[in-house]
């Protein structure tokens, strides 16, 4: 009998482990959005953390009634800037086709052009690509 009551003691402890560590990512995700929000005053962020202080589950619970649309989309905003971020860094810092200048790719299409490996057209093609 010992053994089953040891068990189940484990059991609720990993439980409330889990419901403590959710609850931490809401804690966390509400205060990440309060300061991701720009339309709100300080005062308003302000008051919105006292009260995750005071009374932090109901505090938690109406800021996802009253405020989760807004904070998906705040999320949302937020991925696609970063993503956006970071595609124009990885192509300023690839060596690859697309990282050289319009005038560096237009000098070696005038490269191939003079050394007859493309024709008037393709390099009228490459240069309108480069510049566009």
């Amino acid at each position: 009998m010992d053994l089953w009551s040891n068990f189940w003691d484990i059991i609720w402890w990993f439980l409330w482990i889990f419901v403590f560590v959710a609850y931490l990512m809401v804690l966390f995700s509400i205060i990440g959005d309060l300061f991701r929000d720009h339309k709100l005053n300080g005062w308003w962020k302000a008051v919105w953390i006292i009260f995750l202080i005071f009374v932090p589950f109901l505090t938690a619970l109406v800021y996802l009634i009253a405020r989760g649309k807004g904070m998906a989309e705040r999320g949302a905003r937020e991925a696609a800037d970063m993503k956006a971020a970071q595609d124009a860094y990885i192509k300023s810092v690839a060596g690859g086709p697309g990282s050289a200048s319009a005038a560096d790719e237009i000098a070696k299409a005038k490269g191939l052009l003079d050394a007859g490996a493309i024709s008037q057209a393709e390099f009228d093609a490459l240069k309108a690509k480069a510049l566009g």
